[in-house]
């Protein structure tokens, strides 16, 4: 992959072959979970990956955004920025559910312009850069270049899904599946294995942040809800939801999205 980020993707390369290792140190489905404010579970793999991606990736003058860290603010006066989540997924790693990745977005002035997200239990790894595609697990792919809505695969958070968010959707156009792991749906629209995905419920850019970077790699477009585009390393990390999808799709599906929120366009 020629890439003026070249040196950013060895380090990205590096630290999911850290990562893949200390996933193999446990067994999905087995594993104790604490949990953290908001319910949210927490488990020795997340935190043990956490350290070796900060070690991996982290040089002197970056900063550094992960959902396992105490964040520090000083990544706020950085032009470069890992925001990183060391385990998207947990609940499914927790119930032995193959939807769960590590996730690592490189941030520049705001923009995720690389990204690298890995699935232990598929043996799926997509990596790419904005000036480069993105390659899926070694060959070169890029988001869906669908051009209708209708029959148009999209992928549903299993939660959502759960809490009865998506009701308003099923006689409508799509096909929709629920699949856990918001980094590892957005890996997998970058790559073309599925054409759409959104969130209209708050994600943090941990979540989303090395998708997007995949998904704008791939060609296709990516949408916060706030204001269109979707820009980083804000000292509140959480958004209101995020839409990405193939390219000739963003105008179709905004336009029936429109309906059910406020959503501006970019």
């Amino acid at each position: 992959m020629t890439s003026s980020y070249s040196e950013i993707l060895k380090r990205v390369e590096a630290a999911i072959d850290a990562a893949r290792e200390i996933f193999g140190r446990f067994t999905p489905g087995a594993i104790d979970a604490e949990f953290k404010a908001g319910h949210d579970p927490v488990t020795e793999a997340d935190r043990a990956i956490d350290a070796v991606l900060r070690s991996n990736l982290l040089r002197t003058g970056e900063g550094w955004l992960s959902e396992e860290s105490v964040d520090d603010l000083s990544r706020l006066q950085k032009s470069c920025v890992w925001v990183v989540d060391p385990l998207d997924g947990t609940r499914e790693f927790v119930k032995g559910i193959p939807e769960f990745c590590v996730s690592i977005g490189y941030v520049e002035n705001g923009r995720p312009v690389v990204g690298g997200i890995h699935n232990p239990a598929t043996q799926e790894t997509f990596i790419g850069a904005i000036d480069a595609g993105v390659l899926y697990n070694g060959q070169s792919a890029r988001a869906s270049l669908r051009t209708d809505l209708e029959g148009a695969s999209v992928l549903a958070s299993r939660s959502e899904v759960k809490r009865g968010e998506w009701k308003k959707f099923e006689n409508g156009p799509l096909q929709v599946t629920a699949m856990g792991s918001v980094a590892y749906k957005l890996a997998r629209v970058a790559a073309g294995l599925a054409d759409i995905t959104f969130t209209l419920t708050p994600k943090n850019e941990w979540d989303v942040a090395a998708g997007a970077a995949l998904i704008l790699s791939g060609g296709g477009f990516v949408s916060s809800l706030e204001n269109g585009e979707f820009l980083a390393n804000k000292k509140n990390p959480l958004l209101s939801g995020l839409i990405a999808g193939g390219p000739n799709l963003k105008n179709e599906l905004l336009a029936l999205l429109g309906s059910h929120i406020q959503l501006t366009s970019s």
